[in-house]
C-alpha cells in the first residue's frame, strides 16, 4: 500500500506475507505448554478433593471449598492479568502468571493444614486467571486466513493436559498420593518460566501503543526465522481497507452506518479506560452476549466432568444411605474412577477435529450452536436410568459436542474485540465463566446424591439449548476476518 507517495504496510499484511512458519511453530507450543498447565490444574481437583477429605476428615463442605478457592482465584486472575497485559504487555502478564501458578501449585504440595492449602489453591487460581493472555498472545501471531485452524490446534493442548493429568493421577494417587501429584503438576508451568527470555512481544500490541519500531524489529525477528522477507516500506499502525472489505463490513453490522472510532490517546490501552469501552455502546452487546455464552459454556463442561464421576462411581443409585460415605472414601483408591475419567477425557480429541473441521466452513456462530443443539440431543437418555455401557457413551458423546464449542468459542472470544481491550474483554468473560464452574456442582454432585438426577439432567438440556439460541444474536461472525484494531461504531 502507498501511504503520502511512500510504500506501507500493516501487521495484518505482514503476517500474511510470512506466513505460518518456523516462529508461529514456536509461539505455538510455548503457548500449548501455558494450556497444557492450565488443563492439568484444574482437572486434578477430581482427584485431590477426595484424598484431602479422607486423609484430614474433613466435612463435604470443607471439600468443595478445594475446589470453590480455585475458582473464586480465577475469577479474581482472569480480571487482574487482562489489565496487567493490555497496559504492561502480553509478556509481562503471561510471565507472572506462570510464576504465581507454578509456585502457588507447587506450594500446595506441601500444605501443612487445610487452610493453609486453601489459600494455596486459590493463588494458582490466580495464576491460571490468565490463561486468555497467552491466547491473545499466540493469536496475534497467526495470519488471519489460517487463524481459525490454528487457534482449534492451541486449544487441542488442553486435552493433552487433560489426558496426561487423568494418566498421571491413575500412575501415581494409588502409590504415592495427592502431594505427589499437585508437585508433578505444577512442572509445566515452570517450563514457562525457562524459555520465558526467547519469547517476543506482539507487534500488534507494540503498534497500539505507538511503539512502531520495536514491533518492526519483531517482525524482522520472524522474518528471519521464518526465512521470508517482510514486505516492502514502513509498518504503520492501523488497517488497510479495501472496497471488498468495507462491503462485508456493511454485510456483518446491520447497523444505520458505520465508522472506526480510533484510539486518540496510547493511555486508552488496558486499564479502566478499556472496561469502560467494553461497557460502552459499541461493545456492550457482544460484551454481555459473551459473557453469557462463557457462563454456561463453563458450567456445562466442569459439569460433564463430575457428571463423568458421579455417575461413574455409584452415585446414581439411590435409597442408601450407610454406603454413601463408603463409595466416598472408595473414590480415593479406586481406579475405577481415573478410568472413567481417562476414557471420558479422549473425548477432547474427537471434539477437536469436528471444530477445526467447521469452524471456518460454516462460520463460529453456527459451529456452537449446532453443536450446543447436538449436545441436548445425546445427553437426553440420561434423564431416566440407563445401563453403565450406555451412560458412558452419552457423556463421550456430550463432551465431544461440548468441547468443540468451548473451543470455537475461545477462538471467536478474542476476534471481536479490538486490539486495545482484547485480552482485558477476554479475561472479563473468563472470570465470569467462573461462576458456572461455582455452580456446576450443585446440579452435578448435590442434586445427583439427593437422587435427582432427572431434573439435573434437564437443567443441563435447558442450559445447552437457551446458549445455543443466544449465540444468534451475536452481531457478527469473524471467520476469515482480519483482527480489528480499533472499536468498531
Amino acid at each position: 500500500m502507498m501511504s503520502n507517495g511512500k510504500a506501507t504496510y500493516t501487521v495484518d499484511e505482514a503476517l500474511i506475507s510470512m506466513g505460518f512458519g518456523k516462529f508461529q511453530i514456536f509461539v505455538l507450543a510455548y503457548s500449548g505448554m501455558a494450556k497444557i498447565s492450565e488443563a492439568m490444574e484444574m482437572m486434578l481437583l477430581s482427584f485431590v478433593g477426595p484424598s484431602v477429605q479422607a486423609e484430614w476428615g474433613l466435612s463435604a463442605q470443607e471439600e468443595s471449598l478445594i475446589t470453590s478457592a480455585v475458582f473464586i482465584g480465577v475469577l479474581v486472575g482472569a480480571y487482574s492479568w487482562g489489565i496487567v497485559s493490555d497496559n504492561y504487555g502480553r509478556r509481562v502478564g503471561f510471565n507472572f502468571t506462570a510464576l504465581v501458578t507454578g509456585g502457588a501449585g507447587l506450594l500446595s504440595a506441601f500444605a501443612p493444614n487445610y487452610l493453609t492449602l486453601i489459600v494455596f489453591r486459590f493463588m494458582v487460581g490466580v495464576g491460571l486467571g490468565g490463561g486468555p493472555v497467552l491466547a491473545s498472545w499466540f493469536l496475534e501471531f497467526i495470519p488471519a486466513p489460517s487463524r481459525g485452524t490454528w487457534m482449534v490446534v492451541f486449544s487441542g493442548f488442553w486435552a493433552v493436559g487433560t489426558i496426561l493429568e487423568a494418566s498421571l493421577a491413575w500412575m501415581v494417587m494409588p502409590v504415592f498420593g495427592w502431594r505427589w501429584l499437585l508437585t508433578l503438576s505444577s512442572l509445566p508451568s515452570f517450563a514457562l518460566l525457562l524459555f520465558f527470555p526467547i519469547t517476543l512481544e506482539s507487534p500488534r500490541y507494540l503498534c497500539m501503543k505507538g511503539r512502531t519500531n520495536d514491533a518492526t524489529q519483531v517482525l524482522a525477528t520472524m522474518a528471519r526465522v521464518n526465512q521470508v522477507s517482510l514486505p516492502p516500506g514502513k509498518l504503520v499502525a492501523g488497517t488497510h481497507k479495501s472496497e471488498e472489505d468495507e462491503q462485508e463490513l456493511d454485510e456483518l453490522l446491520p447497523v444505520a452506518s458505520e465508522s472506526v472510532e480510533p484510539i486518540r490517546d496510547r493511555n486508552e490501552i488496558g486499564g479502566l479506560n478499556a472496561v469502560l469501552k467494553l461497557l460502552g455502546p459499541n461493545l456492550l452487546r457482544p460484551t454481555i452476549l459473551l459473557w453469557m455464552v462463557f457462563l454456561a459454556q463453563a458450567f456445562l463442561y466442569y459439569g460433564l466432568v463430575l457428571l463423568t464421576s458421579e455417575l461413574s462411581n455409584g452415585n446414581r443409585d439411590c435409597g442408601f444411605e450407610e454406603k454413601e460415605a463408603v463409595h466416598h472414601v472408595s473414590h480415593v483408591t479406586d481406579r475405577n474412577l481415573y478410568k472413567s475419567v481417562f476414557i471420558t477425557s479422549f473425548g477432547e480429541f474427537p471434539g477437536l477435529f469436528l471444530s477445526a473441521a467447521i469452524v471456518d466452513k460454516i462460520g463460529r456462530k453456527l459451529s456452537m450452536s449446532l453443536m450446543l443443539f447436538l449436545s441436548c440431543f445425546f445427553i437426553a437418555p440420561l434423564v431416566f436410568p440407563q445401563s453403565d455401557g450406555l451412560i458412558t457413551a452419552c457423556l463421550f458423546c456430550t463432551r465431544i459436542c461440548i468441547s468443540a464449542c468451548f473451543t470455537i468459542l475461545h477462538i471467536y472470544a478474542p476476534e471481536i474485540y479490538p486490539t486495545a481491550v482484547r485480552t482485558t474483554g477476554v479475561g472479563f468473560a473468563t472470570s465470569v465463566a467462573r461462576f458456572g464452574g461455582i455452580l456446576c456442582p450443585l446440579v452435578a454432585v448435590t442434586m445427583v446424591h439427593s437422587c435427582h438426577q432427572s431434573l439435573a439432567i434437564l437443567i443441563f438440556e435447558l442450559v445447552m439449548f437457551l446458549t445455543g439460541v443466544a449465540i444468534f444474536f451475536f452481531p457478527f461472525d469473524t471467520s476469515g476476518r482480519r483482527l480489528s484494531d480499533h472499536v468498531i461504531v
